[in-house]
């Protein structure tokens, strides 16, 4: 029985694709309207694959942020960017996350779960003053207390490692069996989330595909199903 429920941040609780577009207009605009959501992909791609070698002490920062845009803009065939590019791309699209908030959605779900008295949690991935700045402009701390709150750079693991799950799972003072994690990146939150045995909901409004069975628990297509699933797990 699921009595908790975790979230993911970047593209589950706010479209992440807004402020990137928003940068790439004003940063390349040679990019076409098409090639936007694929451009996308391949940015958090790149940033999933390449984040664990700013970990690790392998890469800069600053240095991942700026490959990660001008390797997407590569990988569609467009000009090369150098890294000095690269960098002023980051600063224009930190300057858009200032802008975010919470998909309407995902605000009703938040208030329902909270009238419910249901646990929750947040484990993202990234930089921890970068994703401290979004859950402060998201406002999450009205649902959800900061002690609940895991930002992956200030632990030393990161999704999908078990390892950051467990400690979510201990610092939260929730049971993994009992507790359902919602992201929208199959490999970090859905693979994560089962390698440490807890349940999990793939938020796949993306319309991802994968080449084997989703392990996940639950799958959702689309932000409007967000707020009748939670109604009928926690019904």
């Amino acid at each position: 029985m699921i009595k908790a429920v975790v979230f993911d941040v970047d593209d589950t609780m706010y479209d992440q694709q807004q402020p990137f577009k928003n940068a790439v207009n004003r940063v390349v605009p040679l990019v076409s309207d098409e090639d936007m959501h694929p451009l996308y992909i391949r940015f958090r791609h790149h940033s999933d694959e390449n984040f664990p070698k700013v970990m690790a002490g392998e890469w800069t920062l600053e240095y991942m942020r700026a490959h990660r845009i001008s390797q997407s803009l590569k990988d569609l065939d467009y000009p090369h960017i150098t890294e000095e590019d690269g960098l002023f791309f980051q600063k224009v699209y930190e300057d858009e996350l200032n802008n975010i908030c919470l998909h309407d959605e995902v605000r009703k779900t938040l208030d329902f779960l909270k009238e419910k008295h249901v646990p929750m949690g947040i484990i993202t991935n990234g930089p921890t003053d970068h994703q401290s700045k979004k859950l402060s402009q998201l406002q999450l701390a009205n649902w959800i207390p900061t002690k609940n709150m895991i930002v992956s750079q200030a632990t030393g693991f990161q999704k999908p490692e078990k390892e950051i799950f467990q400690l979510a799972a201990a610092t939260f003072s929730m049971e993994p069996a009992e507790t359902l994690y919602v992201g929208d990146n199959y490999d970090n939150d859905v693979l994560g989330a089962h390698r440490a045995d807890w349940h999990s909901l793939w938020f796949n409004h993306r319309g991802r595909t994968i080449d084997t069975t989703p392990v996940s628990d639950i799958e959702i297509s689309s932000f409007d199903q967000l707020l009748e699933t939670m109604e009928s797990v926690f019904a």
